[in-house]
């Protein structure tokens, strides 16, 4: 039995329609949209795409209960299935624009201008952070994601990223201004991660951002530290391995920020086992060495555990100060839980 229901508040082109009853969808997390489109699909008979969270009552943050979407249908629904009720705001303040009404639409077609579709597109995820569809071609899915303007241009940065190593990035087909369409990446998560996967993914991102040291070309962290003979570079802002593919790929470049390595090195280890942190503190370690024998890499990730979390801290309250009311239930309470850590740390 799912432990999901959502209300849908539909929107169509005759204007709003109502709200669904609850209708138990068969996953759990409250951004992943492609079964609650297939639910309302065969429940109104027309192809739908949410738009945006309105509410989640009960289960936990970000899985389970209640949850309320608005969403848009792309012809006109069957009203026998839709009760009264309240339309969402459609101009609420930090509203994305692919959270708006036409949204979406408009999304698939720019993405249409540069490729040629054999089916529909499907939504597979929405949030206040990004918006994620993937699109049919006869050379295999497409994936379009937009994101809101607070992130780094992830187009720009998989440009950058990828004229030192083509294969630690997707193939890039077509940006703009916080949009990128993508070529399919092979492979799963590195989740959970292994001892061979850090060894693929590491040193190679620190070749990378060798390369790269310099001139910053983006935002500088708002939280510097001692270089311990490191560089400040491109960093990824969320290196953790459900960011990286078997195939060695690495995705999600929105978060990339200009700052100290060892922030990435730091975010990897949040996210695997204890059994791994010695692991990854080596292969990074010596990574570094190898490009810059007379840096103190150990040393760095030290001062870098502190670092790290006052980075996520900063990053989480840009989050929040940023995105619409009804999504900040996705990052209410982070701030307070990173420095908390920190204070952990220093004691």
């Amino acid at each position: 039995m799912t432990a999901r229901k959502i209300i849908a508040l539909v929107s169509a082109p005759g204007g709003f329609a109502g709200r669904t009853d609850a209708l138990p969808v068969p996953t759990r997390d409250w951004y992943h949209v492609e079964p609650v489109n297939e639910v309302l699909e065969a429940h109104l008979g027309v192809r739908t795409n949410v738009l945006r969270l309105i509410s989640a009552e009960g289960g936990t943050v970000p899985q389970d209960g209640l949850v309320t979407y608005h969403v848009e249908a792309y012809g006109e629904p069957d009203r026998t299935k839709l009760h009264p009720a309240q339309e969402p705001e459609a101009d609420a303040e930090f509203l994305a624009p692919y959270a708006r009404l036409g949204g979406p639409s408009e999304l698939i077609a720019w993405a249409d201008t540069h490729v040629e579709r054999t089916g529909p597109s499907v939504q597979v995820r929405t949030w206040n952070l990004s918006t994620v569809h993937r699109l049919p071609t006869a050379n295999g899915p497409v994936w379009l994601k937009a994101i809101p303007s607070f992130f780094a241009d992830e187009g720009a940065v998989i440009e950058m990223v990828g004229a030192h190593d083509p294969t630690l990035v997707p193939t890039l087909i077509a940006s703009a201004p916080h949009r990128i369409l993508l070529a399919d990446a092979p492979g799963d998560k590195c989740w959970p991660v292994t001892a061979e996967q850090v060894e693929l993914i590491v040193p190679r991102w620190v070749a990378v951002q060798n390369a790269l040291a310099g001139a910053a070309r983006l935002r500088p962290t708002t939280v510097p530290m001692p270089s311990f003979g490191l560089p400040d570079t491109l960093t990824h802002g969320d290196f953790h391995p459900g960011n990286w593919r078997r195939s060695g790929e690495v995705i999600d470049w929105s978060d990339a920020v200009w700052g100290h390595p060892a922030l990435d090195a730091c975010r990897a280890m949040e996210y695997a086992g204890p059994e791994l942190h010695d692991h990854i503190r080596k292969v990074w370690s010596e990574a570094w060495l190898a490009h810059r024998p007379d840096s103190r890499p150990l040393e760095a990730l030290d001062v870098a555990r502190r670092a790290s979390h006052l980075h996520n801290a900063v990053k989480y309250q840009e989050f929040l100060d940023n995105i619409e009311e009804s999504e900040r239930i996705y990052h209410d309470g982070d701030p307070e839980v990173e420095l908390r850590a920190v204070r952990r740390l220093v004691r």
